[in-house]
């Protein structure tokens, strides 16, 4: 593994372009509805090694409105504020799989599009809570790096480095490196978005681990439908977006077609259970479908986990 990183000041200035025009659409098509939803409370996405709290209160004049517990507001008919003992900044990492299978999508959108869109959806609902984001590109290599700030601008700057990257070129994954480099990268605890396809072998569940053990990890599996259950084609050509490699195959067999569910079965299972493994809960996202319900889902099963948190802020998980 290698690390691409820019010198202090080389970062190019973002133009507003693309990257401020999907932020906008996010922004009003996605994050305004979550806030109608979830009335601005996201604990189910970061469930705590920020916050600790220590009581709810009657609102008073000066206090900001993020703080504003919508629930109890609701029951008593009066304004109250959640009030914390001890809050620090959270730093948010975006690692993002940037290599050639997540340049594909037949049910309607490219991976690589509904990545940008959540790493879109998260920057931007981070940085206006004051945090810092960063982004971790990788495919066999880290091959973007933008390092942890704050604003709008860092919002603007880290989608506009996804959207810019060449995702056609033929290039390999090496996930199980690429999460141990974001490991070391990481100097204080942090919550880390692992967004990937996870195609390739399941050799990573070691450094995922440990990953995982000190920060907050939430693995986001991107997928297509005709990976997972491929449609009968017919006579295809399918060429290998990480090796070129091509190949023939007649999708109009029934037997080939339960074969290949049948493996991303197996292998999808296998992912889940290392995440059970490691105590964390996976977001799967479909290009078939946006990003306002697999985000609701997930934060509800967050929630519903939440009684069982232990100290650490981490779901307990049967063994």
């Amino acid at each position: 593994m290698t690390l691409t990183t820019p010198g202090p000041g080389t970062l190019p200035e973002v133009p507003v372009g693309e990257a401020e025009r999907l932020l906008r659409r996010v922004q009003f098509t996605v994050l305004k509805r979550l806030d109608g939803i979830l009335q601005g409370d996201y604990t189910g996405l970061w469930p705590g090694p920020g916050y600790e709290l220590a009581e709810i209160r009657e609102y008073q004049p000066g206090d900001e409105v993020r703080r504003v517990d919508w629930n109890v507001t609701a029951r008593m008919n009066r304004t109250f504020v959640r009030e914390t003992v001890e809050e620090r900044e959270i730093t948010v990492w975006l690692a993002v799989d940037l290599s050639g299978s997540m340049h594909f999508g037949w049910a309607g959108g490219l991976k690589s599009d509904l990545a940008t869109e959540f790493a879109a959806l998260v920057s931007f609902l981070f940085v206006r809570h004051g945090n810092k984001v960063a982004l971790a590109g990788f495919s066999n290599r880290i091959d973007r790096l933008v390092p942890p700030r704050s604003g709008r601008s860092q919002a603007v700057r880290i989608v506009h480095e996804l959207q810019t990257w060449d995702w056609d070129r033929p290039v390999p994954t090496d996930l199980a490196g690429a999460i141990g480099m974001v490991g070391r990268m990481l100097r204080r605890r942090s919550l880390v978005f692992l967004v990937s396809d996870f195609l390739g072998p399941n050799d990573w569940e070691a450094p995922f681990r440990l990953l995982a053990l000190r920060h907050e990890v939430v693995p986001v599996r991107v997928q297509d439908p005709a990976e997972v259950d491929p449609p009968p084609f017919g006579l295809l050509r399918l060429q290998d977006p990480e090796s070129g490699e091509q190949l023939w195959v007649d999708l109009s067999d029934r037997q080939l077609r339960r074969r290949l569910r049948d493996h991303m079965q197996a292998h999808r299972a296998e992912q889940d259970a290392i995440f059970r493994r490691c105590g964390v809960d996976v977001l799967d996202l479909s290009t078939d479908r946006g990003l306002l319900e697999p985000v609701l889902r997930f934060v509800s099963l967050r929630r519903g986990r939440k009684k069982g948190w232990n100290s650490s802020g981490r779901p307990r998980y049967p063994s």
